[in-house]
C-alpha cells in the first residue's frame, strides 16, 4: 500500500470519526450519552446541556469539513489533538461511568491522537519528501 493511499484513507477514517460523533451522536442526538456528559461535567440543566451538545456537534462537523480541506493540516491536527485529549481527560476524571467502555475510553482516545499524530507529522511529511 502507498503512502499516498495510506494518508488519505486515514485522513478519511478520522475525518469521519469526527462527522460521525458530531452528527449523529450530538447534533442529531442519537446517543443520548453525550448530553449526559455535557450535563454531568458542567452541572447544567438538560436544556443547556442538550444545547451545548448540539454546539459541540456542529464544532466536530467544522472539524470534519476542516480535516477534508486540508487547510493548515498541522494546525488542524494539533487542535485535534488537544480537543480529544482535554474531553477525555475530563470525562475520565469526572464521569467514567457515562462512557462507553468506562476508563478504557482514554485508550481508545489515546490511539486515536497516536493516528492523528502518525498522519499528519509522519506520513505528510514523507509525502512532500517523496512528491517532485
Amino acid at each position: 500500500m502507498s503512502v499516498p493511499y495510506t494518508y488519505r484513507l486515514t485522513t478519511i477514517i478520522i475525518a469521519s470519526v469526527w462527522l460521525i460523533n458530531g452528527l449523529f451522536c450530538k447534533v442529531l442526538q442519537l446517543v443520548p450519552r453525550h448530553s449526559q456528559i455535557v450535563q454531568e461535567i458542567l452541572q447544567l440543566d438538560y436544556v443547556t446541556a442538550s444545547a451545548l451538545t448540539t454546539f459541540i456537534g456542529v464544532l466536530e462537523i467544522i472539524m470534519f469539513i476542516w480535516i477534508i480541506s486540508s487547510y493548515r493540516s498541522k494546525l488542524n491536527a494539533v487542535a485535534q489533538i488537544i480537543s480529544v485529549a482535554t474531553m477525555n481527560i475530563l470525562e475520565f476524571l469526572f464521569v467514567p461511568e457515562l462512557l462507553l467502555w468506562g476508563r478504557l475510553n482514554a485508550l481508545f482516545a489515546a490511539v486515536f491522537i497516536v493516528l492523528v499524530y502518525y498522519t499528519e507529522f509522519i506520513w505528510h511529511k514523507k509525502l512532500k519528501l517523496t512528491t517532485p
